[in-house]
């Protein structure tokens, strides 16, 4: 069994194969956004969700997979 690398220098925001929550700081062009996690921001795709800043979003392989709390920013 793979012990998780801590994500602490340039790699992907999702270490092994597992996704991790992350916080949507900005929404930026072209279906991307900075995101957040453990301190730690990386660009990632929103092209697969319906988020904005301030949502949690889980991320596999800098792509989030799905919204899973929404923030202060809300929808509708």
């Amino acid at each position: 069994m793979t012990d998780r690398v801590d994500c602490l220098a340039d790699v992907c925001l999702t270490c092994s194969d597992e996704a991790l929550p992350a916080l949507v700081i900005r929404l930026m062009d072209h279906q991307l956004a900075v995101a957040e996690i453990g301190g730690v921001h990386e660009q990632v795709s929103v092209a697969l969700v319906d988020a904005v800043a301030g949502d949690t979003v889980l991320v596999h392989a800098k792509e989030a997979i799905a919204v899973i709390s929404r923030g202060s920013g809300g929808h509708g």
